[in-house]
């Protein structure tokens, strides 16, 4: 049986290249931008070492398009390449150029910011050149400047030039199918998207700048023009800083320059800077939301080493947090080779737990440094938080620290003030706490009115995923039960075994529940009478508690029994047989009248729950207006 080694070479890289491992032509730039940054890094890196002498300057990396010649030009001062440099990194492209300096120097330094995967990088050239040349000269001062040229077969062609200048230039001359590649304003583009917080400075082309006149200049006096390097890439962004040496401003200013178009100023931020058991820096920002849970995704930008990879930070991020905005950066997320897809690896769900623990903590101080402010921004934040109490558990145990119900009457608690404050009572029968809430004050009101009559708090929650929330809450708190305020008439809604004496009696009862179901349609609605005080409404509508809470939470997906979404509509009719007017009905001796009084009670009954449709509105109205000529 033979043994042998599998070699990566030119000859079967290209097809890979070309059709798998890239797929999106456009990152060229991108890799060839990181290749030049590693190598100025390097440069930056020996020289504090003392193993080059004189001073390296400013070095910069600039870009150079050429529309006639079909060109594109990468210019760094970085180490540049001796010849046997060129033959292990570009020809034997199994090796990593940047893999080997770590592993050589990693004793020596604490975070280069090498990118790595040179060889590989340097080949993406091919999706968009029929040709590729490299000019390049080693910092090494015996060092011969050499030329390497390819078209993109196995054959290459290697010599000695003439140069002077450290550094390498990559020339690529651009196919005739990526000629939009030779637009300024597309490599622009390109490098806004990917290089935009390079840390090294990137020049393309060069622009006017206006200098300011001097305090004594006389009236018609005109402002000097310069023409400077347009560099397009800021490369000290404030997540690579030390968060003690950033003030509000600063991150202020930072959220503008990642957002330009976004007009609103985020609420507040997390600045994320660890470097154990992994290495990550960031900052999220919390933007203003609607109840909308369907936030546009994609806000959070992934960077490694300054370099951009993707807006899409599934799995890094938590669901409930990809509605932020802002930048994460980790050399330690796993990427495939070509940066395109993030890979499944213990670090990540690392990652996503520290991150989630942050905004947590967060979340904490503000609430304790700032209680009043921190109301005020409740209801913009509200919906990224209680998704995340349902999405992740740690985030929920967390939660009570911070998370806030808010009452009708614009009062804010804690769900530990809550009980506090509600426990004399809205206990029931049972020893049950019962919570009410209202989802929309509104069209709930008369109910709201009933409950507040009583002395009974009742929460506004009307984010959509609300129901899903309380059902988390009752499963994981004791003795406490979540009741709409709609749900049944109040008394029961909060049962304290009092018995009520009807002003009917049970013959009354049993002659009156007939009239009222031949009135009303009975496959929506079931009659229920009920003794209740005389102030309260002659006829109320109710939707079960249960029955709504499964249909609202299979319209926001999960939680509800196949098919319940698509149930129709059940309610409860509850008659009050304390109330004057269902006394008036039941002694009512014409049938017609007995009718309409049924009808008005019904249809007021509906009003108040904006049930009242159509043609049923239009028949209230004119039945009204009968009843009062």
């Amino acid at each position: 049986m033979a043994k042998g080694s599998i070699k990566v070479t030119a000859e079967n890289i290209f097809p890979i290249i070309k059709k798998f491992l890239y797929s999106d032509h456009e990152i060229f730039l991108r890799e060839l931008i990181s290749n030049a940054t590693d190598a100025t890094l390097k440069l930056k890196h020996l020289s504090t070492l003392g193993e080059i002498k004189g001073d390296i300057g400013n070095p910069i990396i600039e870009v150079k398009v050429d529309k006639e010649k079909k060109e594109i030009r990468i210019i760094d001062q970085g180490v540049g390449m001796t010849g046997d440099e060129v033959k292990k990194y570009i020809n034997q492209i199994a090796f990593s150029g940047a893999e080997e300096f770590v592993e050589k120097y990693k004793d020596k330094m604490e975070d280069t910011g090498i990118i790595g995967h040179f060889g590989l990088g340097f080949y993406s050239s091919f999706m968009v050149a029929k040709k590729v040349e490299i000019f390049t000269k080693s910092f090494q001062d015996d060092a011969k400047a050499v030329r390497w040229e390819c078209d993109g077969s196995p054959q290459y062609t290697l010599e000695e030039v003439e140069r002077t200048e450290r550094g390498t230039e990559i020339v690529l001359h651009i196919a005739d199918d990526s000629t939009e590649f030779l637009e300024e304003s597309k490599i622009t583009q390109l490098l806004s998207k990917y290089n935009k917080f390079m840390p090294i400075p990137i020049k393309f082309g060069t622009r006017e700048e206006t200098l300011p006149l001097a305090e004594d200049a006389p009236e018609d006096a005109k402002p000097e023009k310069i023409t400077v390097d347009n560099i397009i890439n800021n490369p000290n962004p404030a997540w690579t800083k030390i968060p003690a040496d950033l003030k509000e401003e600063d991150y202020a200013d930072f959220y503008r320059e990642l957002y330009p178009m976004q007009f609103e100023e985020p609420l507040f931020h997390i600045h994320l800077n660890v470097d154990y058991p992994f290495n990550l820096t960031g900052i999220l920002y919390f933007p203003k939301l609607t109840k909308n849970i369907d936030q546009a995704k994609d806000k959070i930008q992934l960077y490694q080493n300054q370099v951009f990879v993707t807006d899409n930070v599934e799995g890094i991020v938590p669901d409930f947090l990809q509605m932020l905005r802002g930048v994460i950066d980790s050399p330690d997320i796993p990427l495939n080779v070509s940066r395109s897809y993030l890979q499944s690896d213990a670090a990540v769900k690392k990652i996503a737990s520290y991150i989630t623990r942050k905004v947590a903590d967060k979340l904490i101080s503000l609430f304790k440094n700032d209680r009043k402010a921190f109301e005020e921004k409740w209801n913009d934040i509200k919906i990224i938080i209680e998704y995340g109490m349902l999405s992740e558990e740690k985030f929920f145990e967390k939660s009570d620290k911070f998370a806030l119900y808010p009452t009708v009457d614009n009062t804010y608690f804690t769900i530990e003030e809550l009980e506090e404050k509600i426990k004399p009572l809205q206990t029931d029968k049972d020893n049950k706490l019962i919570i009410l809430y209202a989802s929309d004050v509104k069209s709930q009101h008369s109910y709201i009115d009933a409950a507040k009559e009583k002395g009974y708090e009742v929460l506004l929650l009307d984010s959509p995923i609300v129901s899903h929330l309380i059902q988390k809450l009752e499963g994981s708190k004791e003795n406490i039960h979540f009741a709409r305020v709609d749900a049944d008439n109040i008394d029961n809604l909060i049962n304290k075994d009092e018995t009520k004496i009807s002003k009917l009696s049970d013959a009354e009862k049993e002659t009156l529940k007939p009239l009222i179901e031949e009135v009303i349609p009975e496959k929506t609605y079931t009659v229920q009478l009920e003794a209740m005080d005389s102030n309260a409404n002659a006829f109320i509508i109710t939707q079960p508690e249960f029955m709504r809470r499964m249909k609202e939470m299979q319209a926001t997906g999960g939680g509800g029994f196949m098919g319940m979404g698509n149930f129709p509509e059940m309610y409860n009719l509850v008659v009050n047989t304390n109330n004057e007017l269902v006394v008036k009905i039941l002694a009512t001796k014409t049938k017609k009248k007995q009718e309409a009084l049924i009808k008005q009670a019904f249809d007021l009954a509906k009003l108040s729950q904006n049930l009242l449709h159509g043609e049923d509105l239009t028949n209230f109205i004119k039945r009204s207006f009968e009843l009062i000529k």
